[in-house]
């Protein structure tokens, strides 16, 4: 059961508390038959004009509640309770009438934006297909109302040019293109710096008081919902998913050999005039069996690296090499052997896992890929892979939609770990997971890496985990590298 309590209980109460909510949430929970509770009992209000924080740990429902008001539910929930959103209940609502509550009163921005935006489209072109108003100023005052910079060209640029926190901006500046009466934000600063969540906590406060509009946003960021909300709700899952123990165990076991590295790496978005350096000149070292962070401000490069280190982004000069030997820049060009070894693990699981395909599928594929067992064979696999990220076997009759985000983050390691990689590349594994799930995440990956001798590569924002759990740290800021060693001397504060 959630319950609502004030974050700012000193606070004057807000003109929009007077009126009737907006939406009214009352014994609602959302099932699958025969399957998982996505969604227990919730109640609660929420009003314009104010910020609401959902809040609790993975699989508590947070994604499903957001959903649950858009009228997004897996097929065949089965829902109890009662939900008023403006007036209507959203999951009952006739498909012309669902779609004219999310394009004209509803907005919703999901946990990575970018993914949602077309890559052909600039940023331009993007708020301008869903603005009530298409002329060129107004799109461009909607830019600069959600913090982007405008003046640097900015609006010309595809989302493939923009950093992390750069392509959220774009995605809540198309969401307030509708003017809508309700923004429903899922992880709005998961994986960005705090910088960037605190000009983020600023612009949502802003947003609700300027255009009286109800924003809700699930997270599991405590210093956000801090600066920002109004209220919140906390929810408690059905059942708690046990992962690994979470003492802290820092380990170093690197081992003699080049392992993976760059040498004078540059990347860069687009061409010609529109060209945009991400990496200059980067040098980057992981040896077999170590543990290494890569840090830095959003938009500094620290995603593109792992994906030039993956050959799923060309480095245009420079070369990679493994265990000494060239490794091709393009992920095409690679051997089967060097595909099998280097694994990467995206930031956002939901996006790249096949939501038709259950679990089991998509660990039965790496393992047809690059192994030579028997169907039976791999069917066991399949269950011990689970069983190594602290999943049940029965997980694998399960559709991503159905796991929570820490239990897709786990499916996702899963499916790295079937090729038997030799180097794990984990792009803010933790950043849209809440403090225990997140420790148990660090835990495992770091009993893997004992167990097996796996090369982690990690970036993430967090740097009391980066502290507690890697041995050595590369800083990048604006593409270049500014420093580098072991990460008890660049982290001394935070070091354990």
């Amino acid at each position: 059961m959630s319950d609502l309590a004030p974050v700012h209980p000193t606070a004057p109460t807000p003109p929009g508390a007077a009126r009737p909510p907006v939406i009214t949430v009352s014994g609602l929970e959302v099932r699958l038959p025969d399957g998982p509770v996505l969604l227990p009992e919730t109640s609660a209000r929420i009003h314009a004009g104010q910020v609401t924080a959902l809040m609790g740990a993975s699989g508590s429902g947070k994604t499903t509640l957001l959903r649950a008001f858009v009228g997004q539910l897996p097929p065949g929930a089965a829902v109890t309770g009662t939900l008023d959103v403006l007036g209507r209940t959203p999951h009952r609502l006739p498909a012309g009438e669902l779609r004219t509550l999310r394009r004209t009163q509803v907005a919703y921005v999901g946990q990575d934006p970018g993914s949602a935006l077309n890559p052909r489209m600039t940023a331009r072109r993007l708020v301008a297909e869903l603005a009530t108003e298409r002329g060129d100023a107004k799109v461009l005052e909607l830019l600069a109302e959600c913090r982007l910079p405008v003046d640097t060209g900015i609006a010309d640029r595809r989302p493939t040019a923009l950093s992390g926190g750069q392509q959220r901006r774009v995605a809540l500046a198309r969401a307030l293109a509708r003017t809508p009466e309700v923004l429903l934000l899922d992880e709005p600063t998961a994986g960005l710096d705090a910088t960037v969540r605190d000009e983020i906590a600023d612009l949502l406060r802003h947003l609700a008081v300027s255009r009286n509009l109800a924003v809700v946003i699930a997270t599991h960021d405590p210093q956000l919902v801090g600066a920002c909300a109004d209220h919140t709700i906390r929810l408690t899952p059905a059942r708690t998913p046990r992962g690994p123990g979470h003492t802290p165990s820092r380990t170093t076991i690197a081992a003699p050999g080049d392992g993976i590295a760059a040498r004078a790496v540059d990347a860069h978005f687009g061409d010609g005039r529109r060209r945009r350096q991400v990496l200059t000149g980067v040098a980057f070292t992981a040896e077999p069996g170590s543990a290494t962070a890569v840090i830095g401000p959003s938009g500094s490069g620290k995603t593109t690296l792992l994906r030039v280190l993956a050959g799923l982004h060309p480095a245009h000069t420079g070369h990679l090499t493994l265990d000494g030997r060239p490794l091709a820049a393009r992920v095409r060009r690679r051997t089967r052997g060097q595909l099998r070894r280097v694994q990467l693990v995206p930031q956002n699981p939901l996006a790249a896992l096949n939501p038709r395909h259950t679990v089991g599928r998509q660990l039965d594929r790496p393992l047809r890929l690059h192994t030579d067992l028997s169907k039976s064979s791999r069917s066991e696999r399949v269950a011990e892979l689970l069983a190594q990220v602290g999943l049940p076997a029965d997980y694998a009759d399960r559709y991503p939609g159905e796991l929570s985000g820490g239990q897709r983050q786990r499916v996702s390691i899963a499916r790295a770990l079937a090729a038997e990689p030799d180097i794990l590349l984990c792009d803010e594994v933790t950043s849209a997971l809440d403090a225990d799930t997140a420790t148990g995440i660090m835990e495992l990956l770091t009993r893997l890496r004992g167990e097996h001798r796996t090369t982690l590569v990690v970036v993430s924002h967090e740097h009391d985990l980066v502290a507690r759990y890697t041995d050595t740290v590369h800083i990048l800021d604006a593409g270049h590298l500014t420093d580098s060693g072991p990460t008890a001397r660049l982290l001394p504060a935070q070091a354990v």
